[in-house]
Parts: structure tokens; C-alpha cells; sequence
């Protein structure tokens, strides 16, 4: 965790350099965390480390929220609700594809629209955004960046992920030290 975090923040950094005005992301712009996305047992131990340092005034509305999320999510949810993992069964990953897309985030502060764990965000969240290839090697851009770009100055943007390798590396160490299902939720990894 504390070896990938500041490479994204580097990488992130000069993605958002080379996006200028292109890149809309900005404190209180939090599109990105209504909907819910797989995380994984690496990115839901940064958070519950973090969540265990946190102010507990923080800390108690952080769980108050994530309870009340799985409260909601249990009923549909495409894994197992009990221990959180996705994707238990052959039909989950297409169940998941209108899955909770209205949920918003857990650690999102609503009051401010900012992150109350920022600082131990998930992989994803710090790369949603800028220019990045998904698995399909197709570039995508969060729908509010880049609008009317040209294809080149999208791809001058491009976030580099020569990190990915350190990233499996140190997931699947999370995994084996800890007793989090992977890939599970934000609101299932906070307990």
C-alpha cells in the first residue's frame, strides 16, 4: 500500500498535467462516487487502516453510512451479502452491470462532497479520470472530461500503468494477511 499509493500520485499527477483544462475533476465534483465499483482486499485494507486512525466523529459516520449501504445493497447484491464478495456465482458479473448504479460512496462526506478517507482512496478512485485503458484497451475518460477533446490531446493524456505489476503483487499479499473477500464493495470492506 505505502509503495503504490505515492507512484498513482505521481502518475495521477502528470496525467492531470498533460489533461490542462480538459480535466474536470475538482474538490466537491463527485460524480464518480455515486455507483458502486469492485475494490479489492489491498484497497479495503488502505481503507480500513485508515478508517481505524480517523477521527472517530469521521469514523462513526463512515460506518453509520457503509451500514445503512449494505442495508440497502443485501437484497440484490451479486455475491455473497455475508461475507461481501462479489461475483460468487457464473451470473453476478452480469447482475452487476445495473447494480446499485445510484449508491453513493460510503466515505463520501455528502455535506462537502469530498472524501473522508481521501488520503486511502481505492486504486480506482485514483484513476477515474484523466485518460486510461481499460481491460478491453479501449481509452476512456470520466463523461464530464475531455468533452469535444480532440483524440489527440486525449491521448496526450493518457495515464501511464507501469504500476498495474506492483499493484497484483500487492493485492494478492492483502489477500493473504487478511480475511477480506475480494473483489467486495467499499461498503462491505468497512465494518
Amino acid at each position: 500500500m505505502s509503495e503504490l499509493f505515492p507512484i498513482l500520485d505521481a502518475t495521477l499527477t502528470s496525467a492531470a498535467a498533460r489533461s490542462g483544462d480538459w480535466l474536470a475533476c475538482r474538490p466537491g465534483c463527485h460524480q464518480c462516487c455515486i455507483g458502486v465499483f469492485p475494490i479489492s482486499a489491498l484497497d479495503a485494507e488502505a481503507l480500513n487502516t485508515a478508517l481505524d486512525a480517523a477521527d472517530p466523529a469521521i469514523a462513526d459516520r463512515i460506518r453509520n453510512r457503509a451500514a445503512a449501504s449494505r442495508d440497502r445493497l443485501t437484497p440484490s447484491f451479486p455475491g455473497n451479502p455475508t461475507t461481501g464478495e462479489l461475483f460468487t456465482q457464473p451470473h453476478h458479473e452480469d447482475d452487476f452491470e445495473d447494480f446499485a448504479n445510484d449508491e453513493p460512496c460510503p466515505i463520501l462526506a455528502p455535506e462537502t462532497g469530498t472524501c473522508d478517507l481521501y488520503a486511502a482512496r481505492p486504486v480506482q478512485c485514483r484513476t477515474f479520470g484523466p485518460p486510461i485503458r481499460d481491460d478491453e484497451d479501449h481509452l476512456t475518460v470520466c463523461e464530464l472530461c475531455f468533452i469535444d477533446a480532440p483524440p489527440e490531446e486525449v491521448a496526450a493524456a493518457e495515464m501511464d500503468q507501469g504500476w498495474r505489476p506492483l499493484e497484483d503483487t500487492l493485492i494478492s499479499a492483502a489477500e493473504a494477511r487478511t480475511s477480506i473477500a475480494s473483489p467486495t464493495l467499499i461498503a462491505f470492506a468497512i465494518r
